[in-house]
């Protein structure tokens, strides 16, 4: 919007409103006393023209994020912590905290003999990543601790991205006491949700179904009470709601491949994985098709690939069909180099 208003035009226009008698050359009394005036403004003018992108959904980050989404309702979800079960070679104290690479946790419950229930004292999913061995904080002497199962997973702080996702989904879709858009707005404003589809009448009148999925896109079972307990305190009454997680169709890769030796095969391979991964993230809850055609774009753009050939998609070589109730997760894939 100020892309013109630069230190150098101001201080031209400055300049060219100074009568022509008098000197205003570089290092002039006039010209020295312009220049700071000028610098200050083009300051401004950039803080304005920063200011602009601050205030709109688009572009907004952070703490000017927060106060747009807040106009309509939403607040950014906060970091969760994670709760894991700790098992042991003898009992422990309720309180006891145990730790790993600067990562603690604190024994909250006992949940059989010898196994308890403990939280990451560090907010976020880096709670969620370490299984194994566990050092005493606490000296407690004695006793060994295994870090293994997860509880509840924790997620990391709403990103900027995801935030303006969920706000987009909510002032672009028609909410109206109840619709399918209202179900899947209170299931995204849950804590660790990152995707949701709603079924109506899914099992008859005044019956709702609600599928969720992790930040991740990937199945968490312990986020359907999450969901279905937000839902219950904000659902118009008489209705009866089911959260429930998507099942896992798995989506296997086989093909041949000519390389066209510019890459290691291992750095192929990575590439194509993750590409695909990707393209199977992008489909959930939009498209109920793996498109045969797609992957083998994928594959012939992957760099390194020359070609390829004999691709099977499950063993077969047409679509795979994902049902309503399912999601595509990435399976094996098997990549064989031919000359």
């Amino acid at each position: 919007m100020f892309e013109t208003m630069t230190y150098e035009n101001i201080l031209n226009d400055m300049l060219n409103r100074v009568e022509t008698d008098v000197d205003k050359r570089e290092g002039s009394i006039i010209y020295d006393a312009l220049a700071p005036c000028a610098y200050h403004l083009a300051q401004t003018y950039f803080y304005l023209d920063s200011l602009v992108d601050l205030v709109s959904g688009d572009t907004a980050v952070g703490e000017y994020l927060d106060k747009v989404v807040a106009d309509y309702g939403l607040a950014r979800k906060v970091p969760t912590h994670a709760k894991r079960k700790i098992e042991t070679n003898g009992a422990v104290e309720i309180g006891t905290r145990w730790g790993k690479n600067e990562i603690t946790y604190k024994i909250t419950e006992q949940l059989a003999e010898n196994i308890y229930s403990a939280t990451c004292e560090q907010p976020g999913e880096i709670g969620n990543l370490y299984s194994g061995a566990l050092d005493s904080i606490d000296n407690v002497s004695g006793v060994t601790a295994t870090l293994t199962g997860v509880i509840s997973s924790g997620e990391n702080e709403e990103s900027d991205d995801e935030l303006r996702a969920r706000f987009y989904s909510m002032v672009q879709s028609t909410s109206t006491s109840g619709n399918v858009a209202d179900y899947k707005n209170w299931a995204l404003e849950v804590s660790g949700v990152g995707s949701a589809k709603v079924f109506p009448l899914w099992n008859g009148a005044g019956t709702v179904k609600v599928l969720v999925l992790d930040s991740n896109m990937e199945i968490d079972e312990t986020l359907e009470g999450k969901v279905f307990d937000y839902i219950e305190t904000v659902r118009p009454i008489g209705a009866t709601v089911t959260v429930d997680s998507p099942s896992a169709k798995t989506i296997s890769i086989k093909a041949n491949i000519k390389l066209d030796g510019t890459r290691k095969y291992d750095e192929i391979l990575a590439e194509f994985i993750s590409s695909y991964t990707s393209y199977l993230e992008s489909i959930v809850f939009k498209t109920y098709v793996v498109s045969y055609a797609k992957i083998g774009s994928l594959l012939l753009t992957t760099s390194g690939v020359a070609d390829y050939s004999d691709l099977l998609i499950n063993e077969d070589t047409s679509n795979i069909i994902i049902g309503d109730y399912e999601i595509p997760v990435t399976g094996s894939v098997t990549l064989m180099e031919v000359e």
